[in-house]
């Protein structure tokens, strides 16, 4: 039973490697999304449908169930995995990202979801500018730099069409979270600017999280508090040994 983290938007694999130093157990796997630090599949258009599909077929090649975490879109993902295909997850995690129809997009991902307007804040954001905003956020400037200099344009293409895709995603996929049986845990960081941390019991109640763990970060709470998510991962998955 494998643990499988899923990371968010603009990331890649890399934003887990800190808590990977953390976590006692050595069978974890870190998804690579299409067109974030790696190839974009021919044909693949960066849907949320898409994604989500491509994390099942990933999930459906374990041969067990897995122990399933994500984290900003990696979380909204991976719950919508989770409540499509309970087989495929024996646990679940997830933070930093609402699916509630009540929530509105944050700023940037308005700007994303309209055309033109996105395609020029794309023109205009450069490895620079993303290392400034993560710093801004509480992320160290190491990690900061290291997560911009991975930023291309496939990774900018990738957001637009995911973001674009996913303008009604709380409306589309809140009702189907009571279809997720695995138990939960919610974490997030108390100074999320852009996902505000009142709604992680928004999420918790959807998922009827056993736990809601409140990391001292922003947003990116798995390179700012690494140990302490490590920790309280371990403890959920702990919790539900069988």
């Amino acid at each position: 039973m494998p643990a499988v983290l899923v990371h968010g938007v603009p990331d890649t694999h890399h934003v887990w490697d800190d808590v990977l130093d953390h976590l006692p157990r050595t069978d974890v796997l870190t998804l690579a999304l299409p067109g974030f630090g790696c190839p974009v599949p021919e044909g693949f258009t960066s849907t949320k449908e898409e994604y989500v599909d491509w994390i099942i077929a990933r999930l459906e090649g374990l041969g067990s169930p897995a122990d399933l975490v994500g984290h900003d879109w990696g979380c909204a993902l991976t719950a919508r995995v989770a409540s499509l295909r309970p087989d495929l997850v024996r646990t679940w995690a997830g933070g930093d990202a609402s699916v509630s129809g009540a929530v509105e997009w944050h700023d940037l991902g308005k700007i994303w979801q309209t055309p033109k307007a996105g395609e020029q804040w794309m023109a205009e954001f450069d490895a620079p500018k993303l290392s400034k905003l993560l710093q801004a956020s509480g992320v160290p400037t190491h990690r900061a730099e290291q997560t911009a200099s991975r930023l291309d344009t496939t990774m900018k293409e990738s957001i637009l069409r995911l973001y674009r895709s996913a303008a009604h995603v709380g409306d589309e996929w809140e009702m189907g979270l009571a279809s997720l049986m695995s138990p939960s845990l919610v974490f997030w960081g108390i100074a999320d600017q852009f996902e505000p941390v009142e709604r992680a019991d928004i999420l918790a109640k959807s998922v009827r999280a056993t736990n809601v763990v409140r990391l001292d970060s922003g947003h990116w709470g798995p390179v700012q508090r690494p140990r302490e998510l490590a920790d309280a991962l371990t403890q959920h998955w702990e919790s539900v040994r069988t």
